[in-house]
């Protein structure tokens, strides 16, 4: 959290950061793939050479140090009756490229599996150390699809397209070479057709790359519904919205869809295109070299070489426009990432400490807007908590009480001139964040539990619980007597998000992760809820004997949860509206007063 954050101005820098470790497998892959293409070029050559000077008479084209090789075994004559030569020489080299081949296949694949590894490594290591409000504007669904389809867009990009595209330009240098040393009158017909090819790829380049933008920008939106009713099977279910979301999600499914078909379309003109100018170079170049060996100006064997080699230039120009309308969607994955890894992670002050978290709590003139938000949420609030104390919070939907939480877990950063936070007199702005977070226990009205087993769940937070601990801090969240109850007990699993456990069940189990801890300040948000007033109150009695010396905050709708507690605050409208203990509040004859009554007259009628 406390290293410096690197900022990765331009698409290209960010790519070689992903670069570090997999660079060396790629430099040889390249190295192995131009020597593949160089290979490729070399039995042409072979065939022709067999053609005009072995099996016809005519000069050797060959350069002239492979001639006096030649002449040291005999010759054209000598090879004219030892044909098996010339065999050999081919199947050795194509035995030689396999080789090569191989080499490049394996270390491709090494520097992108290597690659992929650090891509997704980095980018979690990022995203966990982003702060709570980026993860609140942004969609899971979307981030998810950002370091899964665009970290393997990239990956193809760079070991298939790019590694190619070295390749391609081996062949297209060494085939216009071989090609001009046969007939330069056929080359610049040949060279014609290219810049025709290269130019319409690029006219294609910006399209074929908002086509994949937008593309990408649906299927994020449909990862996000489907990761929201995934995980909200059981509302979806006990709403009865199954209709909704399914035409909800059939619905961006079809727009996904359209965004493909669209870009499918563009793609199947680009190829249309290319296959056509492909095939009128091929056809124009077997036209002229026709005239050529009419009028003795080629050779049959400087033909069959020339056309060989033009076949394989038909290829890797025509690559060099599948580089290019890939390269557009690899720039719009880039950015998508750059997007993610130029997003400002949590950093703590220069010289931030680590005090002791067993001291009074001062909130000095609190206030607080969130960024998306016009109104402040939090308006010059102001109170103490003194260490030890038990101090309720109640108030209505809206008033601020989980943000006050928030601020105080360093998940929301106080902005400057916007009031202190202190504990034991030291501003929580100058404490590292994670120092904050391992000292202050939070249980949230909507706790998230991980797949794993239920003891697994409760030591998340500390690792080297051993069973009697998991079984003490069980015991005191009232959660043991449910354990029970299960055939596996601490070893049953918990499904994604504690689906398996209900709502009671699910908090219980958060208390006891955080009772684990045994954190100097303990924080309840609404977390018990969910849980029947008897054991409620068997919960309470067990915090009072668990956390003597710890301060705990209790934030609650029902004021049962919070007449026990030393101070109680009433938020209204993100002030404070009156504070004290239960007694003086109800003497009070105000806001708390009218929440008792109202909430004791519904006991009574229950």
């Amino acid at each position: 959290m406390t290293k410096k954050q690197e900022r990765f101005e331009t698409r290209g820098r960010l790519v070689l950061y992903f670069l570090n470790g997999s660079k060396r497998y790629f430099l040889c892959s390249m190295l192995f793939a131009c020597l593949v293409s160089l290979l490729d070029l070399i039995n042409p050559k072979i065939l022709g050479y067999t053609v005009d000077s072995v099996i016809d008479t005519k000069a050797s084209t060959l350069p002239a140090w492979i001639n006096a090789q030649i002449a040291k075994i005999g010759g054209a004559p000598f090879l004219r009756t030892h044909l098996h030569y010339i065999a050999f020489t081919v199947v050795l080299v194509a035995l030689v490229g396999a080789f090569c081949r191989y080499e490049f296949r394996l270390n491709n694949s090494k520097g992108a599996e290597t690659l992929v590894k650090r891509m997704r490594d980095t980018l979690f290591d990022h995203i966990i150390h982003l702060p709570f409000s980026w993860h609140s504007e942004n969609r899971t669904g979307d981030i998810i699809q950002r370091c899964t389809s665009d970290v393997e867009t990239i990956k193809m990009f760079l070991s298939e397209q790019l590694t190619a595209l070295v390749r391609i330009t081996v062949l297209i240098v060494l085939s216009l070479y071989f090609m001009f040393t046969i007939s330069p009158k056929l080359t610049l017909v040949a060279l014609c057709y290219i810049p025709i090819i290269i130019g319409y790829s690029f006219l294609f380049h910006r399209r074929i790359g908002n086509a994949f933008r937008y593309a990408d920008e649906e299927e994020g939106k449909l990862s996000s519904i489907a990761q929201e009713n995934l995980t909200g099977v059981r509302v979806v279910r006990a709403f009865g919205r199954e209709k909704y979301e399914r035409q909800r999600f059939e619905e961006q499914n079809r727009e996904y869809t359209n965004m493909w078909i669209e870009l499918m379309r563009i793609l199947s003109q680009f190829w249309a295109v290319s296959d056509l100018f492909s095939g009128l170079q091929i056809l124009t170049v077997t036209i002229f070299g026709s005239i050529l060996c009419v009028r003795g100006e080629l050779t049959a064997g400087g033909y069959i070489s020339f056309v060989s080699y033009n076949l394989m230039l038909t290829w890797p120009v025509r690559s060099l426009g599948r580089v290019i309308s890939q390269m557009s969607k690899a720039g719009i994955s880039v950015e998508r990432l750059r997007y993610i890894m130029n997003s400002e992670a949590e950093q703590d002050k220069p010289g931030a400490v680590t005090p002791d978290l067993r001291g009074d709590i001062v909130f000095d003139h609190v206030s607080f807007a969130y960024e998306n938000g016009n109104a402040e949420v939090l308006q010059d609030v102001s109170f103490t908590i003194p260490q030890g104390t038990t101090f309720g919070i109640l108030g209505g939907t809206g008033s601020g009480k989980s943000t006050l939480m928030y601020l105080l877990d360093r998940l929301y950063d106080l902005p400057e001139g916007q009031g202190q936070i202190t504990i034991n007199g030291v501003d929580i702005a100058d404490m590292k964040a994670q120092w904050v977070r391992t000292n202050i226990g939070m249980v949230l009205q909507e706790p998230f539990l991980f797949s794993r087993t239920l003891s697994e769940n409760i030591k998340i937070a500390r690792q080297s619980a051993n069973m009697a601990e998991i079984r003490e801090a069980s015991g005191r969240a009232a959660l043991d007597e449910a354990v029970e109850h299960f055939d596996k007990g601490y070893d049953t699993f918990v499904g994604e998000r504690g689906v398996t456990l209900s709502g009671g069940q699910k908090q219980r189990t958060a208390i006891a992760q955080m009772l684990i801890r045994k954190p100097p300040v303990m924080v309840f948000d609404d977390s018990l809820s969910a849980v029947d007033a008897e054991t409620d109150a068997k919960i309470r009695r067990s915090l009072r004997e668990a956390s003597e010396e710890s301060t705990v905050i209790l934030i609650a709708h029902r004021i049962t949860t919070l007449m026990n507690a030393d101070q109680i605050a009433v938020l209204d409208h993100g002030r404070v509206a009156e504070i004290g203990t239960h007694e003086e509040l109800l003497n009070n004859h105000s806001i708390y007063r009218r929440i008792y009554d109202l909430q004791m007259s519904q006991e009574v009628a229950e």
